[in-house]
């Protein structure tokens, strides 16, 4: 898979970590590295090693070579906001240029990285830039994490047309059943198959704590 993956979802709590770290299960198993990226990270704990992230830290454990964390997660905050408000209130300023070379460093490295994304598609990074300019200067194919539930098609459809808007490739996207089998869930995911017009990368059902979602998933 070329260089690598941005993973985006419909919105937040849609399970685009668990995917992330998913995709790089799988991507691992032809035996060459890749490593997680989380660019930004708000609601972190204290720690004595700093601020951590549950979903860095998942990200960081799935990558071969394992990497220190401040390479996994240039930024974390520990408010539990959105990222420019919590960079904001640190007194710090995240720009993309800052970002991409993060990422750079990181590709250098390793060769293929999955990125994963805050939010949603437009979470802001800063007054003037969001995650779809740090999407575009990456320039990597778009996985779409789409949680199935009441709203699901109008969220999946508009952030479709927004990728797409940019001019990026949307390599698919997964049907994500995080609050497990709401009602017509199935003619849900087959609408959107019918409308999206990308690969469905998989449908992973509601998954327990440490169960990975990598066998439901191609890449």
């Amino acid at each position: 898979m070329g260089r690598g993956l941005f993973v985006t979802g419909t919105d937040t709590g849609v399970g685009k970590s668990r995917i992330a770290v998913a995709l790089i299960e799988r991507l691992r198993g032809d035996g060459r590295p890749v490593a997680g990226f989380k660019p930004v990270a708000a609601g972190c704990e204290r720690t004595a090693a700093g601020l951590r992230n549950d979903d860095a830290l998942a990200l960081q454990g799935a990558g071969a070579p394992l990497l220190p964390y401040e390479r996994i997660n240039p930024y974390a905050f520990a408010p539990a906001i959105a990222p420019h408000l919590a960079a904001a209130a640190a007194g710090v300023e995240m720009t993309v240029a800052e970002l991409l070379e993060h990422y750079r460093a990181l590709e250098a490295e390793v060769g293929r990285v999955v990125v994963e994304g805050a939010g949603g598609w437009l979470v802001p990074l800063n007054r003037h830039e969001n995650l779809a300019d740090l999407a575009v200067a990456l320039d990597l194919p778009v996985v779409l994490v789409v949680a199935i539930r009441l709203g699901c098609l109008n969220h999946a459809l508009l952030t479709v047309e927004a990728i797409r808007a940019r001019g990026l490739p949307l390599h698919g996207w997964i049907a994500n059943l995080v609050d497990g089998e709401t009602p017509c869930h199935r003619e849900n995911v087959q609408t959107l198959a019918e409308r999206l017009d990308a690969r469905l990368l998989g449908t992973v059902p509601h998954l327990g704590p440490g169960r990975s979602a990598a066998p439901y998933l191609t890449v």
